[in-house]
């Protein structure tokens, strides 16, 4: 009887698979071939799933990014503003060694985006996802009285929103000055200043 494939799963493995070989090597390392031999199929495996290395990039950040989704549900569920925006963010800030490899693919999934429509896209609606969440919570957090700062929601949003993409970068980077936990006291920094009295 021939096996039965599940097509899924298969196409999470490849990208798991993916996500490790780039954290590991770069994406310059990261070769269909050694794709391939780390999720443990043949070279010739990936093709029906993902024609090209770029395919499978995109896809990639996908999953990662549902994935970091699901943990900030996880996380935030029966918390409101202030609070719930600190556990969202430690969900996307790179201090552990999940979201340290999940910052590892992303920023060569931008550098693909910089001249790539779709990829581009992608992550706009992304990034529109987090900053509509950004916005219910800090609304929450005004109405509750924790909130002080002239300075609009937009604002803080975008503010909050730099510092997250920023931080993937920093910790990648030049992570002697970007720790987890100087990045996590960062965070809190900016919370406190969010809420101080004028």
């Amino acid at each position: 009887m021939p096996k039965i494939v599940d097509h899924d799963q298969r196409r999470i493995e490849l990208v798991q698979a993916t996500w490790r070989i780039i954290a590991r090597y770069g994406i310059d390392g990261a070769t269909m071939r050694e794709i391939a031999a780390e999720a443990g199929f043949a070279n010739g495996a990936l093709k029906p799933y993902f024609p090209t290395k770029d395919d499978l990039l995109a896809f990639a950040f996908g999953y990662v990014f549902d994935q970091t989704n699901r943990r900030v549900a996880d996380s935030i569920r029966g918390h409101s503003g202030l609070d719930a925006l600190r556990r969202y963010c430690m969900e996307v800030l790179p201090v552990t060694d999940v979201t340290i490899s999940e910052a590892r693919l992303v920023i060569p999934f931008w550098q693909k985006a910089l001249n790539d429509p779709d990829k581009a896209a992608l992550h706009a609606d992304s990034m529109e996802r987090w900053r509509v969440d950004f916005m219910r919570f800090l609304a929450e957090a005004r109405e509750a009285g924790e909130v002080h700062t002239q300075a609009s929601d937009d604002v803080l949003a975008g503010q909050l929103m730099s510092f997250l993409l920023g931080a993937q970068i920093t910790a990648s980077l030049t992570p002697d000055h970007h720790s987890p936990e100087q990045l996590i006291e960062h965070l809190d920094s900016w919370l406190r200043m969010v809420g101080a009295d004028s």
